[in-house]
């Protein structure tokens, strides 16, 4: 409402508008488009900060007596601009939010550029100018009111328009109260401009009154043709009832609103809700029923319903667990992965004995392309569960997994909720790819949210933030995967079991890429066995040359290259035949296949040709034959015809074959790696240079290794100060990728011996392990991917620390019958064991060493 005593300047700022009237007291929004509005923005209000610049005078322009041009209205309202929205670019577009103060007189107009500047005389509200007295304009007054109130019977209070209708006609004094009433029930331009220039205020009520009369009208009608509608509709209902005829299809439908809202009880009813959310459910039903559809939280209450009818609350499937049967779909799914695979059928077994099992939640960890994934649909598959995949690499807000809060615009579910959602089950196996992934930002840490879903203890009342009600996650199966476990917060790896899923050997690759990458890349290029021969020779020659890779992805890639250029020759004969078919003589073919069993399937193109579809089974080998010699067998030049040159060459002897080189094995979130360490001496005082994104404690082991060199220099034959006027450059190549750990100190180490005694080591040779200022191997970890590593680069002999012995188990005996693993505890043993004649007068300074360490322990 507008004070009662106002002071406004005399000289005010025009702004004008041509279909809207400014009333005391109530507040709009203006658009401005023209230019004089555009500069009056920019000059008064955006780069004006003084409070008086917000007062500016709000006039309408109306339509000339002859109903040709238009004029100011001398009447306006002088109004505070509370709000200014819009932008400067790339053209100038601004909505204000005015508030009206008072009415005003315009005198004249004293300034016409950039924008309307005009003198003006404030008018106060008048009281008895038409000979009323008090009591007459109270009894006015009392009869205004109580036409508003009827209106407002009429409508729904929930409306916001009309609460605040309401509210001005309870709480606006009498002088405001036409003007409050006019600007919310609205009418004509001259209606409205007829209201503001009542200065009187019983004048002004009088006016006004027959806008609120005409409102009450125009609902009353309205009910009333509603009213007859219905009653002719009862009546054609019982006419027609009384004939015995279907009622249903000569009815209108009822209103779509009230049909949602009856479907949504019926849904609420059968959804087998627990009685809090049911509670809850009814209760928003409610507020629904009291909205109008066009209100914003409408949708919002409509849309969280039926979140509420759409998850499984009481809804599952029976569980299939038969230890056998998972025994066959494991081995027939995943070829190796003896460990995992003894893993799982044990988990299952005991889901089996006991019908339920709470935990452990299985976090398979193991490079890319090994199965983790087809593991977890295999678990889902076996116990005859639907399986929801949840990525969660990249996820960065715990709003992901818990959800939004409704109050927010565009609030959702979390991941959790809307996978439920989306199998319609409240007990399916859920994977969690990615894990390792997460990250945390400004909106929380996702990991963290994920405690109270893995826990077993917790899940049960897990309560999503949008939902707001707790949900029995129990029942679910949740299987994560990830690649590296330092990534993933201490909390949450405590509340999963890992197992570890390595890479494949050779064998192992061979046998996959021909029991499973092969039929399935001929079922997708439209090959069989009968076109396409691929021996597991040439497979052995694609994973040795062209792949260097723990899983099978880039095996897969490239078979399915030599597919394509296979598909390619096939098309290219059976499109030379150039014959074309009629759409009559197509019939007869389809008839002739179906009689003779002909798999191959005749397709009749936009242009009424026939042409032939390959399918896995290529029933035109016949005539394929004319044309090509059948089957195509790969071979080595067909591999280099399609493939390339070989990206990888077996064997490292080319770069070892100098002193100062050696091979060392590291482990790596995608398997293992071989890793050739050179280095070199030049004249200089920089000591030792490392270089190659080293991190802390590998450069710590180099320093190690040195003063172990120093402090053997006698024993190893080196000069007493090799150091002196030189400096050692040690590089580790793929400087791009950061690297750190201590397991490259038995590799350093040689390479220092290697350099200083000007000798090469053994070019078969890769070793792996920490080192000790006394000269001690110490046991490092990811034995088996880089003893794989190793094979794949066809090196002979790896040097591990003995500590490591019990870590070869879980290599293949094919693996262990083609590599010598020389298990070491010194570093005279790695010296030994690396060099052709070794060092003979290490070997028992090295056995002192041991000696003494075993009679501390």
């Amino acid at each position: 409402m507008a004070p009662s005593h106002i002071s406004i300047p005399t000289k005010l700022p025009l702004l004008v508008v041509s279909n809207g009237v400014l009333f005391p007291g109530s507040t709009i929004r203006i658009p401005v488009t023209t230019v004089r509005n555009v500069n009056l923005v920019r000059s008064r209000l955006t780069s004006d900060s003084r409070l008086s610049s917000t007062v500016i005078g709000i006039v309408t322009k109306e339509p000339g007596k002859d109903g040709k041009g238009s004029t100011i209205h001398e009447i306006g309202t002088a109004g505070v601009v509370v709000q200014v929205t819009g932008t400067s670019w790339p053209r100038p577009v601004y909505t204000l939010l005015v508030t009206g103060l008072c009415r005003f007189r315009l005198v004249s107009i004293i300034q016409e550029h950039p924008y309307l500047m005009a003198t003006i005389k404030q008018l106060e509200d008048l009281k008895n100018v038409d000979g009323e007295d008090d009591a007459q304009l109270a009894e006015l007054v009392a009869e205004f009111k109580e036409t508003a109130q009827k209106l407002i019977d009429m409508l729904d209070i929930s409306v916001p328009g009309v609460a605040k209708l309401k509210t001005a006609v309870e709480q606006a004094p009498s002088q405001q109260l036409a003007d409050a009433v006019a600007a919310l029930i609205g009418g004509s331009l001259l209606e409205r401009l007829q209201v503001l220039d009542a200065l009187d205020v019983g004048a002004r009520i009088r006016v006004t009154l027959p806008l609120l009369l005409r409102h009450i009208q125009k609902l009353k009608d309205i009910q009333e043709d509603k009213s007859e509608e219905k009653e002719k509709k009862n009546v054609q209902m019982i006419r027609l009832s009384r004939g015995g005829r279907n009622l249903s299809p000569m009815l209108d439908p009822p209103d779509d609103g009230d049909n949602d809202i009856t479907d949504l009880a019926e849904r609420i009813k059968s959804a087998n809700m627990p009685e809090e959310a049911a509670k809850a459910a009814n209760k928003e039903l409610s507020r629904l029923k009291r909205m109008a559809p066009h209100m914003p939280e409408y949708s919002t209450t409509r849309n969280y319903l039926e979140l509420l009818v759409d998850l499984p609350w009481s809804s599952s499937v029976k569980e299939t667990c038969h230890i056998t049967k998972a025994r066959s779909d494991l081995d027939a799914d995943h070829y190796g992965l003896e460990k995992v695979k003894r893993r799982v059928l044990e988990y299952l077994a005991v889901r089996q004995l006991r019908g339920d099992l709470k935990g452990p939640i299985l976090c398979f960890v193991g490079p890319p392309g090994v199965g983790k994934t087809s593991i977890a649909k295999s678990i889902a598959t076996t116990l005859g569960r639907p399986y929801h995949r949840m990525s969660l690499g990249g996820v960065s807000d715990q709003h992901d997994i818990r959800g939004h809060r409704r109050t927010y615009v565009g609030a959702m579910p979390g991941r959790v909720i809307q996978g439920l959602r989306s199998v319609k089950v409240k007990n399916p196996v859920m994977l969690l790819d990615e894990i390792d992934k997460l990250g945390s930002g400004i909106h929380g840490d996702p990991g963290a949210a994920l405690l109270e879903v893995l826990d077993p203890e917790q899940n049960s009342t897990f309560t999503d933030t949008y939902l707001n009600l707790p949900f029995d996650l129990s029942q679910v199966l949740f299987v994560a995967t990830a690649n590296s476990l330092t990534t993933i917060p201490t909390p949450l790896l405590d509340r999963m079991e890992v197992i570890n899923v390595p890479g494949y050997t050779q064998e192992e690759k061979v046998m996959i890429g021909h029991l499973h990458l092969l039929p399935k890349q001929l079922r997708e290029h439209g090959l069989s066995n009968d076109i396409l021969n691929m021996p597991k020779e040439v497979i052995a020659t694609i994973i040795g040359e062209y792949t260097r890779e723990a899983g099978v992805r880039t095996l897969e890639r490239k078979i399915g290259a030599l597919c394509r250029a296979v598909a390619v020759q096939v098309a290219e004969s059976t499109s030379g035949k150039g014959e074309t078919k009629t759409p009559q003589e197509v019939e007869v073919a389809e008839e002739q296949a179906d009689l003779s069993g002909d798999a191959n399937k005749v397709v009749v193109t936009a242009e009424g040709q026939a042409k032939e579809q390959a399918l896995p089974k290529h029933q035109s080998t016949t005539q394929l034959r004319e044309h090509l010699e059948l089957p195509i067998v790969v071979d080595q030049k067909m591999i280099h015809n399609i493939l390339g040159p070989p990206i990888f060459q077996s064997g490292l002897a080319g770069r070892v074959s100098v002193p100062g080189v050696a091979v060392g094995l590291a482990w790596t979130p995608v398997g293992g790696e071989v890793m050739v360490v050179e280095a070199s001496r030049s004249p200089g005082d920089s000591g030792l240079t490392l270089t190659g994104q080293l991190g802390s404690v590998m450069q710590e082991s180099a320093k190690i290794a040195l003063s172990w060199v120093r402090q053997h220099a006698y024993l190893l034959q080196l000069e007493k100060d090799f150091m002196k006027d030189e400096e050692i450059h040690m590089h580790f190549p793929a400087g791009a990728i950061s690297k750190d750990g201590p397991s490259a100190g038995v590799t350093i180490l040689t390479v220092l011996v290697s350099l200083l005694s000007s000798r090469c080591v053994r070019p078969d040779v890769a070793m792996t392990g920490e080192i000790t200022l006394n000269g001690v191997v110490l046991p490092v970890g990811g034995i088996k991917e880089k003893l794989l590593a190793a094979h794949r680069a066809g090196l002979t002999t790896v040097i591990i620390p003995a500590a490591n012995k019990k870590d070869l188990t879980d290599i293949p005996n094919s693996i262990l019958n083609e590599i010598e693993v020389v298990l070491v505890n010194t570093a005279g043993e790695v010296l030994t064991a690396a060099f052709e004649d070794g060092f003979p007068d290490i070997v028992p300074e090295d056995e002192a060493v041991m000696k003494t360490l075993r009679s501390k322990l």
